[in-house]
């Protein structure tokens, strides 16, 4: 006779899940499996409605006579607990369901925030959810026996071929798939990164501190750049002592505007001139309303840069989906760093992400989504306008927030106006670097791309509520 027992029990209707018994305990087998029916009843394991297996079943499984069994059922429907019916089997009493729990005296209502302008997120409802099951249905069918196994480092050559077509077209990347690696988003490829990265890093003044954590936790020391209406002044490289650079060219996060084309090609030769490296993290890149397409640094030097993307923004962060385009003399380190397999990103949503990119689902995505980002943003400069024209609106030519310029001095109360209105919105103040030269200024970083449609014009008016009134 076996002391636990793992068999049908949860389905009202049939012989559902598993359900483990233990016969412990004093007393005849038939008193055991009595107790241990009873407590699975009160625990809530056996559901009311459930059915119990057959007395041969279980008398089999427990490795005890069909009579004990017989005679346990019988007792516990004459107890209450248990009915039997001809044609039904013997199932759990709809009456026998354990008592609701006595609650607690509910504490004070936390107040969190009911508006979010925080940036950095894409509207999660807006995801494209029948297309991206339908490229999932197609790369499952299509999937070779294969990509069941151990992911490759490099990840799924389907996903790296779509990529460095779509990346060469759209992105101007120079790419192939062998200088490709797929991550698990930016800050993954950053930590990859972090293993080979010389000793100090330079980086915006006004940037992710998440990032500068990142390279902080390598051992690595982050210097500040200035950074002004045409990107991080780079001709202050050579003073930093930094063998490379952190940049968001294509939309400066969290100032706004891209690098000026000037300073661009200025980088690259500081790249060469002391055999630096230039880390390209192309925040925003695919979301432009006033100007066009500004063009990845990469292709300018594909040998000096590393191009850094990911899905976060334009479809969403669970993806936890990125890229890399490494210089060939960097793959081998990163793929060491990465380890002999994938861990990070499965292989099936590989497949769909590369399916999604091949089939131009996620180019029309991209379409879609800067329409309606672009709507917003317009929505908030009028609002703006509108209730706080004293307040000034940088950064907004691309990307999903915008900066509000505020009198000097006013940033905390408007975060704590902000905290009584229940809106999440972000201080400038957060986001400078604790060793910059630059003079602090007081502003809010607001994201538009966050909230769902119907609650976008609510958020809106508890920013203008939260906003410091006219000097």
């Amino acid at each position: 006779m076996r002391d636990s027992w793992v068999t049908s029990a949860a389905e009202p209707s049939r012989g559902g899940g598993d359900l483990h018994l233990e016969l412990t305990g004093g007393g005849s087998i038939r008193v055991r499996l009595m107790h241990a029916l009873r407590e699975a009843v009160r625990s809530g394991r056996l559901a009311p409605g459930a059915r119990l297996p057959s007395y041969r079943t279980l008398s089999a499984d427990l490795g005890i006579a069909r009579n004990t069994v017989a005679e346990a059922y019988a007792e516990l429907v004459a107890e209450g607990w248990l009915t039997a019916r001809q044609g039904s089997g013997t199932r759990v009493a709809r009456r026998s369901a354990p008592p609701p729990p006595v609650r607690r005296a509910a504490s004070a209502p936390r107040r969190g925030p009911i508006h979010d302008l925080a940036p950095s997120s894409p509207d999660a409802s807006a995801f494209p959810r029948a297309a991206w099951l339908a490229a999932a249905r197609r790369a499952l069918t299509a999937a070779p026996s294969e990509a069941f196994g151990p992911g490759d480092p490099r990840g799924r050559p389907e996903l790296r071929r779509a990529l460095a077509d779509y990346l060469t077209r759209a992105r101007g990347v120079r790419a192939d798939a062998e200088r490709i690696v797929v991550c698990a988003g930016f800050a993954h490829g950053l930590r990859l990164l972090g293993a080979i990265l010389p000793d100090t890093v330079a980086v915006e003044s006004y940037g992710l501190a998440f990032h500068r954590d990142l390279l902080r936790e390598a051992g690595k020391r982050t210097a500040p750049l200035e950074v002004d209406e045409r990107g991080a002044r780079v001709a202050g490289l050579p003073g930093t002592g930094a063998g490379a650079v952190l940049l968001t060219p294509a939309h400066q996060y969290p100032l706004g505007g891209p690098l000026h084309a000037a300073r661009r090609a200025e980088v690259i030769d500081w790249a060469h001139g002391t055999g630096g490296l230039v880390l390209e993290d192309d925040y925003d890149g695919e979301f432009r309303y006033d100007r066009q397409p500004v063009g990845a640094v990469q292709g300018l030097d594909p040998d000096r840069v590393v191009y850094l993307g990911s899905a976060s923004k334009s479809l969403s962060p669970a993806l936890r989906m990125g890229w890399m385009v490494l210089p060939d003399r960097l793959i081998d380190d990163v793929l060491a760093a990465k380890g002999p397999r994938e861990f990070w990103s499965g292989s099936l949503d590989q497949l769909t992400l590369a399916d999604f990119i091949a089939r131009g689902a996620y180019e029309r995505h991209l379409r879609a989504m800067r329409r309606t980002y672009g709507r917003r943003r317009d929505l908030l400069v009028r609002a703006l306008a509108e209730h706080a024209p004293h307040i000034r609106v940088t950064g907004i030519a691309a990307g999903l927030h915008a900066v509000l310029t505020l009198p000097p001095g006013t940033e905390p109360a408007a975060l704590s106006a902000a905290r009584r209105q229940r809106l999440a919105v972000d201080g400038l103040s957060a986001y400078r670097h604790p060793e910059s030269t630059m003079p602090p200024g007081d502003g809010l970083v607001v994201g538009y791309g966050t909230p769902p449609e119907h609650s976008f014009a609510a958020a809106l008016h508890a920013l203008c509520l939260a906003l410091p009134a006219r000097p």
